[in-house]
């Protein structure tokens, strides 16, 4: 998938995936979502998630909701933020740098 946000392109093809996460319902149940942390060739950082009817990605169709995905450029911050909920101590550092104890 790719958009463009702020004049750039954000493509899930072309940038690497760093890790991703998932909360834990079968991916047929409306609560289902996914997050996926890329790396950009350039360095930048972008969640791509989605997710079914019920899930914080759903979208508006008339008066349903539907399942639906959004690509969300982040900071390096952010970036870290996340990873630091959703990856492990050694792939965190692999990616990020050494933390201080």
């Amino acid at each position: 998938m790719k958009t463009i946000i702020d004049n750039r392109i954000y493509d899930t093809e072309t940038a690497t995936l760093i890790a991703s996460n998932s909360n834990g319902y079968p991916v047929n149940d409306f609560r289902y979502s996914e997050e996926c942390l890329y790396q950009k060739k350039n360095g930048e950082y972008f969640l791509y998630g989605h997710g079914g009817a019920l899930s914080r990605y759903a979208k508006q169709r008339g008066n349903d909701l539907i399942g639906g995905y959004r690509i969300l450029k982040v900071t390096l911050e952010q970036a870290k933020r996340w990873a630091s909920r959703h990856m492990s101590v050694d792939t965190y550092i692999k990616q990020f740098g050494t933390l201080t104890e």
